[in-house]
């Protein structure tokens, strides 16, 4: 035991810091939503409890409800491979050998710095309204632009390119994934008179295949916790005819502007649950495609 304990010692000195702010920070406010979830709880007056009704109407009665978990899974259905598909693209440019290397890296991470900002959301909202930047561009071009925030048609799809705009967290993973395949492979299909598009699926893909499993599942949950930019664009309120009420903006309005904390707590572990089951749905199926280094036949 004291072996086992002198070993790892370094692991629980750098856990430490996380624990303590867990469990004097964090815990708290996670069982107090969790009380607060099967209460009807305005912030005047004390919560009362009503078990399960605010699961029953959330599920039964709440169109709104349906129509935030609608507009959030269409999001992450189409932002998270694009976004994905994006950076890996990016980082098998990079991989190739170019010089200051360093330079574009820190340029294509830029974006993922500054995408979530309420400054950028404000300025994406300014490119594609129907005066905006965007059509003055397609109609100097002979092209009749759109009213892309303002139809419900297309709204949705101004935060999907948003979003394929900050891929640089998710590019600098993946070419440290590529960095990691030896040249060899390559090399040697070279020689076997390979052409480049099979060495992608052939090598690239499958050895990745544990930086593309990593990357999904961090995309995928920051796509579903996806506020700030679906917040300014929509003006708070999930417009035009709801097809930017995001879940978390739904849940904010419900916490922060009609003061149902009791109904927007349940909605946060509603959500909580989601992104868990996809997480272990995740883990579950990575079994039959991502293989590691020490996998055993």
């Amino acid at each position: 035991m004291r072996r086992f304990l002198a070993r790892n010692a370094p692991a629980y000195v750098f856990l430490l810091p996380w624990f303590l702010g867990f469990f004097l920070l964090a815990l708290g406010p996670i069982l107090a939503s969790l009380y607060l979830s099967f209460t009807k709880y305005d912030m005047v007056s004390d919560p009362r409890w009503i078990g399960f009704d605010n699961y029953h109407y959330m599920f039964t009665r709440d169109r709104r409800f349906w129509q935030a978990l609608e507009v959030t899974f269409t999001y992450v259905a189409l932002s998270v491979p694009a976004r994905l598909i994006m950076a890996l693209g990016v980082a098998m440019l990079l991989d190739k050998g170019l010089r200051s290397i360093g330079l574009y890296r820190a340029i294509f991470y830029l974006p993922s710095l500054l995408g979530a900002s309420i400054a950028i959301a404000i300025l994406w909202r300014q490119l594609f309204e129907a005066d905006g930047v965007v059509n003055q561009v397609l109609a100097m071009i002979g092209i009749e632009g759109a009213a892309w925030i303002t139809d419900p048609n297309t709204s949705l799809y101004t935060l999907v390119v948003l979003a394929m705009w900050q891929f640089g967290s998710p590019m600098l993973i993946f070419l440290a994934g590529l960095r990691g395949i030896p040249r060899d492979l390559y090399e040697a299909a070279e020689i076997d008179g390979t052409p480049p598009w099979r060495q992608f699926f052939r090598i690239t893909l499958p050895l990745l295949a544990p930086v593309i499993f990593f990357n999904l599942v961090l995309q995928t949950i920051e796509a579903f916790k996806t506020f700030s930019s679906a917040f300014i664009i929509s003006n708070g309120s999930g417009a035009p005819a709801d097809s930017l009420l995001f879940y978390t903006v739904y849940l904010f309005n419900e916490a922060f502007k009609f003061f149902r904390m009791g109904y927007a707590s349940a909605l946060a572990w509603v959500l909580l649950i989601i992104i868990a089951i996809f997480t272990a749905i995740s883990f579950l199926t990575s079994k039959y495609w991502v293989h590691y280094e020490n996998d055993r036949d």
